[in-house]
């Protein structure tokens, strides 16, 4: 294996890890968005109970100071989380820019090789038609 294929294969290796990083950041963003509906559902729910009870409607203050506080974790881990990701994309384009640069490389090498070799063929055969012409022309 030459060193161009071996480099070919790391760059391989290196875009795909960082392809499942950005997978388990996106898994963990719809995660984040799915706690956010269910958030805004118990919400829903609750507003319900408060609006139908009086009693309740004295303790959903209270919730409403908890609800206040984890919807602004939740959007503070989205944020950070929408940064990670976009980091995680950039990460994984320039993985894929080198390793399509080796594999460019890889593949004009393999040309060059095949014109070269290409080019020792019609040489060989050049010289063979040269030396059967002279060989027809001096009567051997």
């Amino acid at each position: 294996m030459s060193a161009l294929e071996s480099l070919i294969r790391l760059h391989r290796w290196q875009a795909d890890e960082r392809r499942r990083d950005l997978a388990t950041l996106e898994d963990l963003a719809a995660k984040l968005g799915e706690e956010r509906r269910r958030l805004e559902a118990e919400d829903l729910r609750e507003r319900e109970a408060a609006a139908s009870s009086r009693e309740a409607a004295f303790g959903y203050a209270g919730y409403v100071r908890r609800l206040i506080e984890r919807r602004r974790k939740l959007e503070q881990s989205q944020a950070e989380l929408a940064e990670r990701i976009a980091r995680a994309r950039e990460a994984l384009a320039e993985a894929f820019r080198e390793m399509k640069r080796y594999e460019v490389a890889a593949a004009n090498r393999a040309k060059q090789q095949e014109q070269n070799e290409a080019k020792r063929e019609r040489k060989a055969m050049d010289d063979l038609g040269i030396e059967g012409f002279r060989r027809k022309a001096t009567g051997q």
